[in-house]
């Protein structure tokens, strides 16, 4: 069913409405409680949408459509969604979510129909990696691999040498201790003490028992790979330790997918915690964040750029439809088969997070690189600022 944001955005500006529909699809965790990346990434394409179709749409007046379907996390729930895509006539490409354990499940799936899959987010390293030919998946996003060594950058300047692993017990967890691993191959000042898996349902006495266990390993802070729920139990335990106990953390960026801080409570800013990200509209002066950040208050109700819930997942998914667009234009149709093909000769491309000298080639299904990995915190606010701006 589309919303009624979707029509407001593919109506906007005079746009074209006399030509047929071309559909995107978005499978996402939509709706998912004490989530918001999913809505972020919806943002992030209906703004670049509004723009799109302004300008006159894609192949000579055909307006951009989302469809959006919610698969609660679900793997089964994916699967369906993507079968249901691939019926869509004149449907040239899907978003995925945030979970890559679910992303990674749909891949056959994706192989299969040959539908160009969009990651804006999911950042296991085998959703690009998957040993498919042709590869169907294109992500502007981050990679674990480029992860782990940021966040152990960030514990090196806090004076963590001795590091303990609280890692989400999926895929993404592994992944995320496989790539801490390897970078420590380099790093023989950092050691890792050892690894504790989280579990979604595990309950405070089940966390405390976790931490507790890495500090007596000798750990001196902390690599968290969760997503806020999780997190927000972690930071509660530590909250509960003296001062001096509580150790530094660093975090994926899968905990700030929901309101962390709301869901820890007051507390959260005695805890000394920073989060990965590719992207922050604080602080870019540039022209492509002020109508970003224009179109999200008028068409969401954010009050500018502190406001805006999951970041990146609007960033990332903004750039992405605008590379889509082109893919298709360059196409010259909506077969799936001539647009991941197109995807992979889009040119040089002036976008909100940087400017592409070629956003995939048929040797990287990858947009961003690891220079663009930074850690940020969150002010009282509740706005992720980068470290470098940051007020402590």
């Amino acid at each position: 069913m589309l919303g009624p944001a979707m029509l407001t955005a593919s109506r906007a500006r005079g746009a074209p409405v006399n030509g047929l529909p071309v559909l995107i699809g978005l499978d996402g965790e939509l709706g998912h409680a004490g989530s918001t990346s999913a809505e972020a990434i919806k943002q992030g394409i209906l703004i670049a949408l509004e723009e799109i179709n302004g300008a006159g749409g894609v192949l000579k007046g055909r307006p951009l459509q989302l469809v959006e379907r919610p698969n609660h996390t679900v793997p089964a729930r994916s699967v369906a969604n993507l079968n249901e895509f691939a019926a869509m006539p004149d449907l040239v490409a899907v978003y995925c979510g945030r979970y890559s354990p679910t992303v990674l499940e749909v891949l056959p799936v994706i192989s299969a129909h040959q539908i160009p899959l969009l990651d804006p987010w999911a950042a296991a390293d085998a959703i690009i990696d998957n040993g498919q030919r042709p590869n169907c998946v294109f992500r502007l996003s981050l990679r674990d691999s480029w992860a782990a060594p940021v966040m152990l950058d960030h514990l090196m300047r806090q004076g963590v040498k001795r590091t303990g692993l609280l890692m989400l017990n999926t895929s993404w967890g592994r992944g995320t201790k496989q790539a801490a691993e390897g970078a420590l191959v380099r790093r023989p000042q950092q050691s890792i003490v050892g690894t504790q898996w989280i579990n979604w349902d595990d309950r405070e006495d089940s966390m405390a028992a976790k931490v507790k266990a890495l500090a007596q390993a000798g750990a001196q802070g902390l690599l968290l790979t969760a997503n806020a729920a999780e997190a927000a139990v972690v930071l509660k335990v530590m909250l509960t330790l003296p001062g001096r106990e509580r150790l530094p953390v660093a975090s994926h960026w899968g905990v700030t997918g929901g309101d962390l801080p709301k869901m820890v409570g007051p507390g959260f800013f005695e805890l000394d915690f920073a989060v990965i990200q590719t992207y922050s509209f604080i602080g870019d002066r540039s022209s492509a964040a002020k109508r970003v950040v224009g179109a999200h208050n008028r068409l969401f109700g954010s009050q500018g750029d502190r406001s805006i819930a999951s970041p990146v997942g609007v960033a990332h998914a903004y750039d992405l439809t605008h590379i889509l667009a082109r893919a298709v234009n360059l196409a010259g149709t909506t077969a799936r088969p001539a647009v991941r093909d197109a995807l992979e000769r889009v040119g040089p491309h002036q976008g909100l997070l940087r400017r592409y000298r070629q956003p995939f080639t048929t040797q990287s299904h990858e947009a961003l690189d690891e220079s663009m990995v930074a850690t940020c915190r969150y002010a009282r606010d509740g706005a992720l600022e980068p470290v470098r701006l940051a007020q402590r």
